[in-house]
């Protein structure tokens, strides 16, 4: 199959090593030399790695790099069957560079998007033919990450929707499929997993190292909210709560928080600018958490609780099967249980008990009760 990536940077490129390795022609497309230069050189060093821990051949690594060729024109995706694009997530700009290359394709080219937050249907509106559009999402790291959310819109052909999930299939990938909602599955259910933790530390309930401890070791989870925050960069993260919340019409469940903004406005992005909510120079000081339990059962059993209902009201407005809620709550965020499975452990009646007693102490829409868990209960 031959594909067309947009889009040289970190996710693109990663896309086109995926689509290489299963044996696809690829042309990435980037209109900057540097991009398309330095996505080589960074691909190239990625393969050498491989290859010296053993989890490739040399042969393989050639074989990869043989099957990716770099286009500085759109004209020279023309021959592909499936073009993704992977570039900064400004709809306009994506737009634009949809109506631009939709010409120079066959009409039976496939066009997706691997928007992470961004409404499928607006950005297929910009085709000429938007039957053949569709979202499919990566998760950063794409060579390594299984998750694939594929997104129709509501222009979208179903026979598009089948071919996109049967060919993830087909790149060892474990797709599911969502709706064309806000965030998807993952960017949305996940979001108490960074707002409520930004709560407990913007009350003063605990330090952020005391948060993460208790995620983490009370609560089994790979990383802690504000480590991971810092790992995937404040501002993508904020900008994502961002454009969720106003998504949502400005549903109080998805408020940013002043800290997460100031962060960002700050320039404390996380590792990749060498401080966000931790230090990571050499020998930079970090505060020890407090391991209190009882404390840290509290945030955990806080935190928890705001993402088994937002899984539920996941459920409840039919975004995603139930099987797919739990794959991607598990494979795309790596959470040590599936949410919903995690609310029957609790119990139902629990689960709402913890929740009106938020709700109750607030009187905020945030802690407002899912029906359909209400309804379970």
């Amino acid at each position: 199959m031959n594909v067309g990536i947009i889009g040289a940077g970190t996710m693109g490129s990663g896309i086109a090593q995926v689509a290489a390795t299963a044996g696809c022609s690829v042309v990435l497309y980037d209109n900057s030399a540097e991009a398309r230069q330095h996505g080589q050189e960074k691909l190239g060093a990625l393969l050498t790695r491989l290859v010296d821990k053993g989890r490739i051949s040399p042969g393989e690594k050639q074989r990869i790099r043989d099957n990716i060729t770099y286009a500085g024109s759109l004209k020279e995706l023309s021959h592909t069957e499936l073009v993704i694009e992977a570039i900064v997530e400004n709809p306009e700009v994506k737009k634009a560079v949809f109506s631009e290359l939709e010409p120079h394709l066959g009409h039976d080219a496939i066009i997706a998007s691997n928007t992470s937050s961004l409404p499928i249907a607006a950005l297929a509106a910009a085709c000429r033919n938007p039957e053949r559009f569709i979202g499919i999402h990566f998760f950063n790291p794409a060579p390594l990450m299984k998750l694939v959310e594929v997104i129709p819109a509501i222009q979208t052909n179903p026979e598009i929707t089948k071919k996109a999930l049967w060919l993830m299939q087909e790149w060892e990938k474990h797709p599911v499929e969502a709706k064309d909602t806000p965030g998807f599955i993952v960017n949305r259910v996940a979001r108490p997993f960074y707002g409520e933790a930004l709560r407990i530390y913007d009350e003063g309930i605990a330090d952020i190292p005391t948060i993460d401890w208790a995620m983490k070791t009370l609560g089994g989870f790979r990383m802690g909210p504000f480590e991971l925050m810092d790992f995937i960069g404040n501002d993508v993260n904020y900008t994502v709560t961002e454009t969720v919340f106003h998504a949502f019409f400005g549903d109080e469940r998805y408020r940013p928080s002043f800290t997460q903004k100031r962060m960002t406005e700050a320039g404390f992005l996380g590792r990749k600018s060498g401080r966000g909510y931790y230090h990571y120079g050499e020998n930079a000081p970090n505060a020890e958490p407090v391991q209190d339990p009882v404390l840290g059962q509290q945030i955990l059993d806080r935190i928890v609780i705001m993402l088994i209902n937002e899984a539920y009201d996941a459920l409840h407005f039919r975004i995603a099967s139930r099987e797919d809620i739990e794959t991607a709550m598990t494979l795309g965020v790596n959470y040590p249980k599936g949410l919903l499975a995690w609310g029957e452990e609790i119990g139902y009646g629990e689960c709402v008990r913890r929740l009106d007693a938020l709700f109750d102490e607030y009187h905020e829409g945030r802690y407002r009760c899912s029906p359909l868990l209400r309804k379970l209960a």
